[in-house]
């Protein structure tokens, strides 16, 4: 018996006792890495988001049909000029520390967002809102930069208690990252010295919430994780592996529930080394990728042509996605400068050897990574991988551009606003692309009142980020969530999965 099966075992021992101990009505699932803060205005991981969803609130939310529905908003006034906003909160909702929700948490919130010493990765959702006030204590205004059609489809965003901090420049260092509290139907009770993370139901919850705790648990053996839900030591894996879909679907005591996602995979260049700034070289590479030899041993999807996925209204169906030409990335290459001896590609007596990084936790990344490096050194790319933690990824690859190749993954929610990935001054834009177009383009999308517009804009945003190539997009998987058949009333959001979490029960 090897190392890896007696700590697996001893894991399933210890997670079975705890199952037999716990409460009823406690839902237990499993990430691949506990979120390192609890805090949405900082959020930058999935793991982070859904555990948002459980805690803390926005004004508006989805409802199972995903149209905008009020949530700690109670009604709203759309002024005829269609730039600015009044709207009612709903009463009787308090923070989990008994303190009352007001107007003033609202502003607080898209002031700390807006604020640059915050520095917010979630930004984004807040520059097109000029001011926030507070009228009461149950009355906000605010006003737009442009016409805005319908405002409640970009009031998602959670909203943070003012009382907690000090003033708008928010920091993540600051103690509220594990002390956590929101309006939500959990409250956040424990870090433990396992890395999971227990949230207990919030008794004066304005709202109605069935299940009594929710328990966050670090498996980061991920293979492991759909064993843990068969022997009952689980209650919820977020995404099945495709190899483990047979084994579940098998089982009587497991249910699975499919849902699409607005992410997508892809391999970035680094458009800021001189050797990617020659689109040819990019394009060429592009060419001698095999996505769906890619894809198959990883499970099923549909490939992407764009930064949208193919069910989005801003996806380009006149784009086709790329088809592996050897003659034509031949072709590129040598215009580019580079020379092929039948083995290698070089150029100025230097092999072309790339350097391909990734997430040492992303799901399957493994399998994708061998087969790419495998199909690039074929035709003569020498490629060296590497695996990263996500420090390391922060650092290197966010903070210092320091890669060649990067396979990486984009999630997005309902609005699918890919500004801040590919305007060249985007904070997530690491890969360093750059086109005025493109910005010019973005830049009118988010000013733009009327949806059809919008839609046709994003469309040609598509065409020409696919045209300039500053990455090879790969594909959009179908996914699976797998639930023990004691939870009941399932209804798995496609982006932040928790959303309808209230309304679930254990039997």
């Amino acid at each position: 018996m090897n190392a890896v099966t007696v700590r697996n075992l001893f894991l399933l021992g210890a997670l079975g006792v705890a199952a037999s101990a716990s409460q009823a009505g406690n839902f237990r699932y499993a990430e691949d890495r506990a979120p390192g803060i609890v805090n949405p205005v900082f959020a930058t991981t999935m793991s982070e988001a859904r555990l948002n969803e459980l805690v803390f609130e926005g004004l508006y939310t989805d409802s199972t049909e995903l149209a905008s529905e009020p949530l700690l908003a109670e009604s709203a006034t759309l002024a005829p000029t269609k730039k600015a906003m009044r709207i009612r909160l709903r009463d009787g909702v308090k923070w989990h520390d008994g303190t009352p929700f007001s107007a003033e948490d609202v502003v607080f919130t898209i002031q700390a967002m807006q604020d640059q010493a915050t520095g917010s990765p979630e930004a984004g959702r807040v520059a097109w809102i000029e001011s926030a006030r507070a009228i009461d204590k149950s009355t906000l205004e605010l006003t737009f930069v442009g016409q805005e059609y319908a405002p409640e489809d970009k009031l998602h965003f959670k909203i943070m208690p003012r009382h907690r901090f000090t003033d708008t420049a928010l920091k993540r260092t600051d103690p509220f990252r594990n002390r956590p509290i929101g309006t939500g139907p959990w409250s956040v009770v424990g870090f433990n010295d396992d890395n999971s993370i227990s949230l207990q139901r919030y008794r004066e919850y304005w709202g109605e919430a069935a299940i009594d705790e929710m328990t966050m648990r670090e498996v980061a053996d991920k293979n492991f994780q759909s064993k843990l839900l068969l022997y009952e030591s689980l209650e919820g894996l977020i995404r099945v592996l495709p190899r483990d879909l047979a084994m579940l679907q098998n089982d009587r005591k497991v249910e699975l529930y499919p849902y699409q996602t607005n992410s997508w995979w892809y391999v970035g260049f680094n458009n800021r080394a001189g050797t990617f700034q020659d689109p040819k070289v990019r394009e060429a590479l592009s060419l001698m990728v095999d996505v769906p030899a890619l894809l198959a041993p990883i499970g099923t999807g549909d490939p992407v042509s764009g930064p949208f996925v193919p069910s989005s209204p801003f996806y380009n169906h006149d784009v086709t996605p790329m088809s592996p030409d050897a003659a034509k990335a031949k072709a590129l290459l040598t215009e580019a400068g580079f020379t092929h001896d039948g083995r290698t590609w070089s150029k100025d007596g230097r092999p072309l050897t790339l350097r391909l990084s990734t997430l040492k936790n992303l799901e399957t990344a493994q399998d994708v990574v061998i087969n790419l490096q495998t199909q690039l050194q074929n035709q003569g790319v020498q490629v060296n991988t590497e695996f990263l933690t996500r420090p390391e990824w922060k650092q290197r690859v966010w903070g210092e551009s320091d890669y060649d190749l990067i396979l990486s993954t984009w999630s997005f929610d309902r609005n699918e606003d890919i500004y801040e990935q590919f305007h060249s001054g985007g904070a997530r834009n690491f890969v360093g692309y750059v086109n005025e177009d493109v910005d010019a383009l973005l830049d009118k999308a988010r000013e733009v009142a009327d949806p059809q517009e919008k839609k046709l804009i994003l469309r040609e945003v598509h065409a020409k980020i696919a045209a300039d190539h500053p990455m090879i997009f790969l594909w959009t998987l179908d996914s699976y969530a797998a639930m023990s058949t004691k939870v009941k009333n399932v209804v798995v959001h496609p982006f932040y999965f928790f959303t309808f979490a209230r309304s679930w029960t254990i039997r």
